[in-house]
Parts: C-alpha cells; sequence; structure tokens
C-alpha cells in the first residue's frame, strides 16, 4: 500500500513561500541581463520582421506547451489561427480546429493583454477556450468553473492499472474559491518582488492548487508567459519558455513533485526556474538568426517573380523542413499537380534558388542554394 504523502498546501504556513536571495540573485541578474540584450537587438528589426519573429515564437509557445501534455497539433493551423488573430500577413494560410483556436486564444489573451488584470472570469474563459466541446478526450468535465471532485481527490498519476503511482494530490475542492481568491489578489497586487521571481512562483502556486478538472499545466504556462511579458515591458513575445520546457519535460515534472512535497522554501524550485529561463533566452538567437537569414534570402531574390505556391514552400524551406524535397512533397503541400510542382520546381532552379541535389536515383530532390 502507498503510503499517504503530505504536501506544501497543507503546511501551517502555506502559503507563506521563502527563498534564498543569496542563490536567486546571481542566476535571477543573467535572465535579466539575457532579457535586456534581446529586445535591444529586436528593436533594431523592422516591423516586418518583429511580427515574423513574434509570429514564430508564438507559434513555438503554443505547440510545445501543448506537447508537454501530450497533445501534438498541426504547426500550419497553430501559425494560420495566430497569425489572423494578430493580423498578421501569412501567405499558404490553412483554416484551423476549434481546439487549436482556442489554445491561441488563451496564449494570446495572456500576452498582448498581459498588463490587464488577472480575475476569476478571465481564467474561466481561457478554461472554456482549451476545452470548445466540454470534453478533455473522451471524457466530459465541468468547463469554465473550478474543479468539484465528485468521483474523488484530484490526483495526478502514472502507470498502468492496478500499479498506479501517485505523484500529487491536489486540495480538496471545497478549498479551492478561497485558496484562488487569495492567489488573484497576490498577483494583481502590486509588490517588491521582481517579476521574474514572481512568475515562477505563480506557476508553482497556481499548478499546486490545481484548480480546475484539466488543463492546469497549459494555464500554468500562459500566467508565467504573462508575468514574463510584464517583466520585458513588452507584449511582443520573442522567445517561448514552453519550447525549453518541453525539452527538460521530465525534469519538469520531477521537481514540481520534489518541490511540492517539500517545504515552503522553494529556492530549490526557484534556481531550476530561472536556468530554464536562462537557456530559453539564449536559445532565442537562434530565432533571431532564422529571421535574419530569412530576410536577407528574400532581399537577395526580390527582383524575382514567385508565385504563392512557391513562397509557401521556400518558406518551409528556410524555417524547417522534414526530410527531402520532391515534387511530390511539393505538390502535396502546395495542394496542386504533380506537373504545376514540376514547373515551379524547374523555374526556381533556373533562378539559382534551388539546386538538385547530387544523389541520384528514381526520385529527384531539391535543396537551396546555399
Amino acid at each position: 500500500m502507498q503510503r499517504i504523502k503530505s504536501y506544501i498546501y497543507q503546511k501551517p504556513d502555506w502559503p507563506h513561500f521563502t527563498w534564498r536571495n543569496d542563490l536567486l540573485i546571481p542566476l535571477l541578474s543573467e535572465v535579466r541581463n539575457l532579457q535586456g540584450r534581446l529586445m535591444g537587438k529586436m528593436e533594431t528589426l523592422g516591423f516586418q520582421l518583429k511580427n515574423e519573429a513574434m509570429l514564430d515564437t508564438l507559434t513555438l509557445d503554443v505547440l510545445k506547451t501543448s506537447e508537454i501534455e501530450g497533445e501534438f497539433l498541426d504547426s500550419e493551423e497553430v501559425r494560420s489561427s495566430i497569425a489572423r488573430r494578430l493580423g498578421i500577413e501569412y501567405v499558404g494560410a490553412v483554416d484551423s480546429e476549434r481546439n487549436v483556436d482556442g489554445v491561441v486564444e488563451m496564449m494570446l489573451d495572456a500576452t498582448q493583454n498581459c498588463f490587464s488584470k488577472l480575475t476569476k472570469e478571465r481564467l474561466f474563459g481561457w478554461h472554456a477556450s482549451l476545452f470548445p466541446t466540454g470534453r478533455s478526450g473522451m471524457y466530459k468535465i465541468k468547463v469554465a468553473n473550478w474543479r468539484e471532485d465528485t468521483n474523488g481527490p484530484m490526483q495526478v498519476v502514472s502507470g498502468a492499472l492496478g500499479k498506479e503511482r501517485i505523484h500529487f494530490q491536489a486540495p480538496d475542492s471545497v478549498h479551492i474559491e478561497q485558496e484562488m481568491k487569495r492567489f488573484l489578489e497576490w498577483y494583481n497586487e502590486e509588490n517588491q518582488l521582481d517579476l521574474v521571481l514572481k512568475a515562477s512562483l505563480a506557476h508553482l502556486w497556481f499548478i499546486t492548487i490545481h484548480p480546475f478538472e484539466d488543463g492546469n499545466g497549459r494555464i500554468a504556462r500562459a500566467l508565467t508567459d504573462m508575468l514574463l511579458a510584464r517583466s520585458d515591458k513588452s507584449n511582443q513575445r520573442f522567445y517561448s519558455m514552453s519550447a525549453q520546457i518541453r525539452v527538460e519535460r521530465k525534469n519538469y515534472y520531477e521537481i514540481l513533485e520534489t518541490t511540492q512535497q517539500g517545504s515552503l522554501d522553494i529556492t530549490r524550485w526557484m534556481c531550476w526556474f530561472l536556468d530554464c529561463l536562462t537557456l530559453t533566452l539564449k536559445n532565442s538567437d537562434e530565432l533571431l538568426g532564422r529571421i535574419l537569414f530569412k530576410a536577407h534570402f528574400w532581399n537577395q531574390y526580390n527582383e524575382i517573380k514567385v508565385n504563392a505556391r512557391q513562397k509557401k514552400i521556400l518558406n518551409k524551406l528556410l524555417d524547417s523542413f522534414d526530410g527531402k524535397l520532391t515534387s511530390s512533397k511539393w505538390a502535396k503541400i502546395a495542394k496542386c499537380s504533380k506537373d504545376s510542382a514540376v514547373r515551379d520546381i524547374n523555374e526556381l532552379v533556373v533562378h539559382g534558388i534551388l539546386i538538385k541535389e547530387e544523389a541520384g536515383g528514381r526520385s529527384v530532390s531539391y535543396r537551396l542554394k546555399e
């Protein structure tokens, strides 16, 4: 029989968290330095390039916050949904499913309206956006309201049936209204706590309360992004912490579990959070490099007329493209005939934009000229 665990919300001093500033200050200083450098670089970009960077970042954020929960969204649907809502022109936009639009709406509200007050009704709106059908997978859930635990305590469980392991048991649902009232008051109040540290604390605090039947992780990360946007003093997003958390998913769950079963000294969690954010900001240089490379590419070929299909595929090659580009793949992605795909490719080969891969065989492939 699994022993009964105790959790931080059961401590007499909950939620009076403590941490060691001497360990956090060096990490926080590096984060703040990297934030300043990144925002400074982005200020040098023109309007169009900034929009491109923001579209890439938000697309990555939505994809990765869902992947952390084991849900894989279509990247083209996500990008198209974001572009429509931000009024950004995106060649090759596609229709998006309701569940994709829901995550996008939540993340955009959190970041684009980052300076607006967080209320219970706003959280309920986010939750309704995440579950537009009122279901989580096959199961009907209580949407746009706090959980009620009608089938027993809310638990985070893994393992096969009969061999389950309980990682965490949330506070009883009867306490949620009071717990969330206290959390929202703290979240909205102006205090001396640095906004980056506040983002770290908000993430842990919200996910420990676990106020909803499902979607708590995605909402916790939206709340984190909201405070990080405030810390940048900008609603334009150029880095995605969810992308780094996705890379460190195993460690993310382990540090949460350890912290939730520990004391109210959450220094270890905050150090992990700051380290993760540091890597996030360092990796954003790769995004900036890709955006600048795309800009240079289109400037180089700005006198060559390309059709919408060609522009769509070239942008895919400039971003990331899995496998080899063949005429068959071109036709499938561009939704055109094989003959049209061959004509499109041959035109770009003539202009020196694409070159034929040296490897022969029955299936000829192409790549961008370096």
